[in-house]
């Protein structure tokens, strides 16, 4: 069942402005709000986003998030000024003379005329009919922004830094976001979503619980895992490579580099060249940071000898460090890294049937780790069938037929499931369609979260065959899948998901053991020498302070069960389990024997 979402019940059985046609409006508005009070500046692009706009600038002077109340105020004025937008086509020497000094319109001009695609200009007029502002755009405004666009609907968020055309190479412009609605109970419902969003931050939750840090000086884009976040991987990793060994894969190690030829030779390079490291060269020989496993569990394939087709379907699988260049701008907290570790497989299959029975298994394994997460499909995850285009024989392998068999297969099996997807072109990876889980953060935006994909290209590159019932060589088909994904990104999700209130079985530790005075320090350490015993990640208090004091501090760290242990507890053998939810002065805890404690404790810890 999903949970509605507030803004759409607002809007329901009230007439609605189109919302798009609002925040691109309000994307001129706040470019000649800009120009007027930084006199100078020159705008670039500025489109309609998800719950909003911005625009980025070419700033003369200083501007930071201090100036957006001045903004605001400005494009009030406009606001109530604007009554329509004047169309007409122009060509790129017109451009030219009117935007003498923006090189940014000038350069996106000449670039759609040699593109073929028409130059649009739109100006916008007030009330007497005269032009306030003019700009390269392609249209899509509200008709009377004066009548159609609510003043007291819109707010400016923050003042980024994006580079031109998101090329890093490129000049740093300043960015600034806006949201915007149609009315103002929309706006204020979704500052205070945003508000509990920010709360949730994996970025802000990772650094107050000491789970990782980034440093600049090791690079961006490269975490520094703590005891305590280590320990959350340690525990994922081991949680899925023992359910997928249990469910027929071959866990294996393959190296974080290899010869540039092995990526030639996949196709990968030079497709996914903008997306590697540089070639290190080594004995006059080119080697690469991994960006992906594939090739290497092919090649191991291959190097193990004539394989029958009763091996097969044959599940590799790894939990590989991989390594990818994003532009700095793209970098994302655990969202997106320059270093990651995926679990990864490769499944080797005898052809599209039971390629299509595998798809069938690598989603139920996908969905069983999501259910363990807490992950509830139609709420915090869907599926997307990420197609190809025919056409672009550049990005995508060129074999319409499989295409169409692969794309067939997989939308088959997303059909047979009754699951909520859709269908997404031009997503597929170049050897082949895929279904992409698309998991929605705390902002509402989605991120792909694990994939299975159907390749038909790979085989033929590495020649990967089986001998069939025949005896004779026949052509396989592959299944690309991750289970749980990214380690980082899931545990991104994780994070956001509970608020860093992991589940028992996976926070770092479970269990504080809280003796009230200098006296029990010697029965708490027992206990807590059996907690460890056990198997229980354990942390004991042994500091001078209250216990009121302990207790606070240990929820603040949400850590699961606090043990308080005091002159009672110590005479009887036993402890007060106090789990975090408790709050002061409501129910008390539960006063058990130890036996009892690592029993009850023991059962939550099973995944």
């Amino acid at each position: 069942m999903k949970i509605p979402n507030p803004i759409k019940l607002l809007r329901r059985n009230k007439p609605q402005i189109d919302i798009e046609a609002v925040r691109h409006t309000m994307a001129h508005i706040l470019a000649t709000s800009v120009l007027e009070l930084f006199p100078g500046s020159e705008n670039s692009i500025g489109p309609a986003i998800d719950n909003g706009f911005y625009q980025d600038f070419e700033i003369v002077g200083n501007l930071s998030d201090k100036d957006l109340g001045r903004i605001e105020g400005r494009m009030r004025e406009k606001i109530k000024e604007w009554v329509g937008f004047e169309k007409r086509e122009i060509v790129v020497d017109e451009v030219i003379k009117l935007f003498p000094h923006n090189k940014y319109k000038r350069e996106l001009a000449s670039d759609f005329a040699k593109e073929g695609k028409d130059l649009t200009l739109h100006n916008s007029l007030n009330a007497k009919g005269e032009v306030v502002f003019l700009d390269l755009c392609k249209g899509g405004h509200v008709e009377n922004p004066s009548k159609d666009i609510n003043p007291d609907a819109f707010r400016l968020t923050h003042v980024a830094g994006a580079y031109w055309r998101g090329d890093e190479k490129n000049k740093m412009l300043t960015r600034i976001y806006g949201l915007a609605f149609n009315t103002r109970e929309e706006l204020d419902t979704h500052i205070k979503i945003l508000e509990e969003a920010k709360k949730r931050d994996h970025r802000k939750l990772g650094s107050e619980l000491g789970l990782f840090v980034f440093s600049d000086t090791v690079g961006k884009g490269l975490p520094l895992w703590t005891e305590k976040g280590a320990t959350v991987r340690r525990i994922l990793e081991r949680f899925i490579v023992d359910e997928e060994i249990r469910r027929g894969y071959t866990h294996v190690i393959t190296p974080d580099i290899a010869s540039l030829e092995l990526y030639k030779k996949s196709g990968h390079y030079p497709y996914f060249k903008d997306s590697m490291y540089a070639p290190i060269t080594i004995d006059d020989e080119q080697y690469m940071l991994r960006p992906m496993t594939c090739p290497h569990h092919f090649e191991l394939y291959l190097n193990s000898g004539t394989h029958s087709y009763r091996e097969l379907p044959m599940r590799i699988a790894e939990v590989a460090k991989l390594y990818r260049y994003e532009q700095s701008g793209e970098l994302t907290g655990l969202i997106r890294l320059r270093s990651f570790s995926l679990a990864d497989a490769h499944i080797i299959c005898a052809d599209p049937n039971q390629a299509k029975d595998e798809v069938k298994k690598a989603l139920d394994l996908i969905e069983f780790c999501a259910d363990k997460f807490g992950f509830t499909m139609g709420k915090e995850y869907r599926y997307r069938l990420s197609l190809g285009d025919r056409g672009n024989k550049e990005k995508y392998y060129d074999s319409p037929e499989n295409w169409t068999t692969a794309e067939d297969k997989l939308r088959e099996v997303l059909k047979e499931r009754k699951c909520e997807y859709y269908e997404a072109e031009n997503e597929a990876a170049f050897y082949g369609p895929k279904i992409d889980v698309q998991m929605r953060n705390v902002m509402g935006k989605e991120d792909t979260a694990f994939t299975v994909q159907y390749d038909f290209c790979m085989p033929g590159r590495f020649n990967l065959t089986y001998v069939n019932q025949k005896g004779e060589n026949q052509e396989a088909v592959v299944i690309h899948r991750s289970s749980i994904g990214c380690v980082e990104r899931v545990m991104a999700f994780l994070i956001e998901h509970t608020a860093g209130n992991f589940p028992f079985w996976l926070a770092p530790v479970q269990v504080k053991v809280l003796p009230i005075t200098d006296t029990q320090h010697k029965y708490s350490k027992e206990v807590f020498d059996k907690l460890i015993t056990a198997g229980i990640r354990a942390e004991i208090d042994l500091r001078t302070e209250s216990l009121g004091k302990k207790i606070h501090d240990a929820k603040i760290e949400k850590i699961p069960y606090l043990l308080v242990i005091g002159e009672k507890e110590m005479k009887n053998g036993t402890v007060t389990l106090e789990s975090r939810e408790l709050e002061a002065g409501g129910k008390k805890g539960e006063t058990m024997s130890v036996a009892n404690l690592l029993t009850k404790l023991s059962k939550e810890n099973l995944v």
